[in-house]
């Protein structure tokens, strides 16, 4: 198998021009801008680094993301269609959260489950919540008031048929969407740096990341 190593850059918008022009290299003739007859599914793994949401998840341990909750919206300009398991989830996370209707509409988005099952054998695994900035919309504060200021602890609190928030990081939502409308596969596997409950830091997460590195090579 061939195996591409890239990076993204920060942020569901750099994921979305990845994604889509990724696509656009093996399902669209771009000498003559047509679509393809034939139909190429990528296989593609995020590994990166996040926050953990549970007090009880250590930091230097991997995460692989079973759900993106995406705060970010980017799936809501595309026509996509979202699985009743991911519909539930919506319902249940705006009953118990009391999610503001002044924020872009989120949404939850299942792992490809084949990729999934590879790859997250030994690691934590949970919803990974996708914010779309780093401060305010993760639950930090500057100078800025925050118009939620119990973002974190709802997440922290919410579950849904032994679903549980795990994680928050700033990309997984929208590459679990675009992968799915263009028929991808994908998974997102992190190193936790940082536990947001515990208040526990890494003081080095480098080995960590080439373990991880490590494992995602081996399983693929």
């Amino acid at each position: 198998k061939k195996i591409t190593v890239m990076s993204t850059g920060m942020g569901t918008d750099n994921i979305d021009i990845v994604i889509n022009e990724l696509d656009a290299l093996v399902n669209i003739d771009l000498e003559n801008r047509v679509i393809k007859d034939t139909h190429t599914s990528l296989n593609i793994v995020r590994i990166g680094t996040c926050g953990a949401l549970q007090s009880d998840i250590p930091v230097n341990s991997t995460i692989a993301s079973s759900f993106g909750l995406g705060f970010d919206g980017l799936m809501n300009y595309y026509e996509f269609e979202q699985t009743k398991e991911e519909l539930d989830l919506l319902e249940a996370f705006y009953q118990q959260t009391n999610y503001s209707k002044t924020f872009a509409q989120p949404y939850f988005v299942k792992a490809s489950e084949n990729l999934f099952y590879l790859l997250a054998e030994d690691c934590i695994t949970g919803i990974t919540a996708t914010a779309g900035g780093f401060y305010g919309p993760q639950g930090r504060k500057l100078r800025i008031p925050l118009k939620e200021n119990k973002l974190n602890e709802k997440l922290n609190e919410f579950s849904h048929n032994q679903n549980i928030i795990t994680n928050f990081e700033m990309e997984t939502s929208a590459l679990y969407g675009l992968s799915r409308a263009l028929g991808h596969n994908a998974c997102t596997m992190c190193v936790v740096v940082a536990n947001r409950f515990s208040n526990e830091f890494s003081k080095d997460y480098k080995p960590s990341m080439l373990k991880l590195i490590d494992h995602v090579l081996a399983k693929l």
